[in-house]
């Protein structure tokens, strides 16, 4: 009979550089870049009253990140999104193995969003320009991106003024769900547990009729 060598899953210590796990031409990548080069989020300075007394807070920048990222996974509950900030590697790298607490995130989000949504929107923009939004990402109940921002590229200003809008709408419409979500009372353990279930199903009905 064959031997093959083990293939571990379990949690162990790995030497790791965070900055090589957002891999260039990914959507990752692109919003880890866009935020913190092409962003202007003073802004959110003047919210902290915390220069000589207090702890230090969260840049918004690292904030903005994991969001808009557990977005992109279908991730719209603050307490998912705390989860994956120490158990996803991409979401530890964006936040630099920096977990906030889920009452932060939900905090963030639930007081910031009219300033959230344009900044959303405007990275949204960019990366579908450049194709690194796929038909996959940003599963979200209720919430469904503009047709493919490529296809405005030599649009009038009158188009892009209206994709933009449609963009801020959607990225609203995250926001108002993500809202929603922290609201309810059923823990993010089953809720991302019955999510997996259906997918294995809908994976183990399609290898079915695939093999038929």
């Amino acid at each position: 009979m064959a031997r093959y060598k083990m293939i571990a899953t379990s949690p162990r210590f790995l030497a790791l550089d965070l900055r090589q796990q957002l891999v260039a031409g990914t959507f990752e990548h692109a919003l880890d870049w866009l935020v913190d080069h092409e962003l202007d989020l003073t802004n959110f300075d003047q919210r902290y009253r915390n220069d000589t007394t207090g702890a230090p807070a969260y840049p918004p920048a690292l904030l903005l990140k994991i969001v808009l990222f557990a977005y992109s996974r279908g991730m719209i509950s603050s307490r998912q999104i705390a989860r994956a900030c120490s158990e996803q590697m991409t979401f530890i790298a964006l936040c630099g193995d920096n977990a906030p607490h889920f009452t932060t995130v939900a905090h963030f989000v639930s007081t910031l969003g009219n300033d959230i949504a344009p900044l959303f929107a405007r990275i949204l923009y960019l990366c579908d320009q450049q194709g690194l939004i796929g038909r996959e990402m940003f599963a979200i109940d209720g919430v469904k991106l503009p047709s493919n921002a490529s296809k405005a590229k030599s649009g009038t200003r009158a188009e892009f003024i209206e994709r933009a809008t449609k963009l801020e709408t959607t990225a609203k419409a995250m926001l108002v769900r993500h809202r929603a979500e922290d609201a309810k009372q059923a823990t993010p353990e089953a809720t991302m547990d019955i999510k997996a279930a259906r997918r294995i199903d809908r994976l183990t009905r399609d290898a079915k009729q695939i093999r038929d």
